[in-house]
């Protein structure tokens, strides 16, 4: 028996998973949270064989319970899937400790392949995401700025250079405005910007957003 936990907010992606993992994997128990925190309450209460989060949910998102569920579970491997075409985040992901990073266009035979192959104890990288980290690691110059940023900051700041308010951020993250506030501030600050412009600017130059 194959014990899987699908994490996501959209009740549609989920059902959408299971259904495709149920007609492969016939031996396969499958559990679902809509949350970080029912991510994690539920990997404390049980054991799985992989756990499949989406990246951004309300609250605590799949990158910050990445985060914990390798310093507590290190051997619990966790496929990633994102709405976010863009390998910056595949990148962020892998060095975060996630076995695989997957796009939510992906088609359904390629989320077989990874679910399969991490399984096997092998990671999941895709041809993009595989030449994303080459280019990283032939790269001799300092860190792009942000890259300084923590992931919900890079999470922010995408948000901020897309146009959204501080309040519009908050009510997506499900946090204060004071929170987002002290967030664009230390984004700010780290990549020594002073107005939204000026970050928009680097993002759609550096093909961020």
């Amino acid at each position: 028996m194959i014990n899987i936990l699908i994490a996501d907010d959209h009740d549609v992606v989920r059902k959408g998973l299971k259904q495709i993992i149920e007609e492969e994997f016939h031996n396969s128990q499958i559990q679902e949270a809509i949350n970080g925190n029912e991510l994690l309450k539920k990997v404390h209460t049980e054991k799985f064989d992989i756990v499949i989060s989406d990246i951004s949910m309300p609250g605590r998102s799949g990158m910050e319970s990445l985060k914990q569920i390798k310093e507590e579970f290190p051997k619990l491997p966790v496929l990633i899937l994102s709405m976010h075409p863009d390998e910056e985040y595949a990148v962020r992901a892998l060095k975060a400790g996630a076995s695989g990073y997957l796009s939510k266009a992906s088609a359904a035979e390629e989320l077989i392949l990874a679910i399969r192959q991490i399984l096997s104890g092998r990671r999941y990288i895709s041809a993009n995401v595989g030449e994303k980290l080459a280019e990283n690691l032939d790269q001799k110059h300092d860190k792009e700025l942000h890259e300084n940023l923590s992931n919900r900051e890079f999470d922010v700041m995408k948000m901020i250079a897309s146009g959204k308010t501080v309040s519009e951020i908050a009510k997506l993250f499900s946090l204060s405005v004071n929170t987002i506030s002290t967030y664009r501030a230390r984004i700010m600050e780290k990549m020594c910007f002073k107005t939204n412009a000026e970050l928009t600017h680097y993002a759609i130059k550096n093909h961020l957003v």
